[in-house]
């Protein structure tokens, strides 16, 4: 299981993330933590420094930190991504889909489950920040 997902918390990373406020504030650190509601754009400029973003997920139901992680994919960021928070286990597989390679869920995650979700799917009918190809695409490729 270790393969499929990599859990984390705050202790694993060496650094502790500091605010987007402080870290642009600040020249020298490498872990930032985005609260639900804040522009992960602000941290593109910055992109080349950082080994750690973490992003808030406050409740399942706010998906906000969906588009920051598929952002700041998208924009060429090749370290962690971290959800953090109410993360449930059938939004992991989504959540990878858009970038997030790292998790601190608040609950524990039945890996078992964790590994049926995660393969679910063969086929996605939509592009995201992972290189899975859209199903149209291999009908139309």
């Amino acid at each position: 299981m270790g393969d499929l997902l990599r859990y984390r918390t705050d202790e694993a990373h060496e650094e502790p993330a500091v605010t987007l406020d402080g870290f642009l504030g600040q020249s020298n650190a490498t872990a930032v933590r985005i609260e639900a509601g804040e522009d992960a754009r602000a941290l593109l400029p910055h992109l080349d420094r950082l080994a750690l973003v973490e992003v808030s997920f406050p409740k399942f139901r706010d998906g906000r930190g969906y588009s920051t992680g598929r952002i700041l994919r998208e924009a060429g960021y090749t370290g962690e991504l971290r959800a953090q928070g109410d993360v449930l286990v059938d939004q992991i597989p989504l959540m990878r889909r858009c970038g997030f390679d790292s998790f601190a869920p608040e609950a524990p995650v039945d890996e078992a489950v964790l590994a049926a979700s995660l393969a679910r799917y063969e086929y996605h009918y939509q592009a995201a920040a992972d290189a899975a190809m859209p199903v149209w695409k291999h009908r139309h490729g």
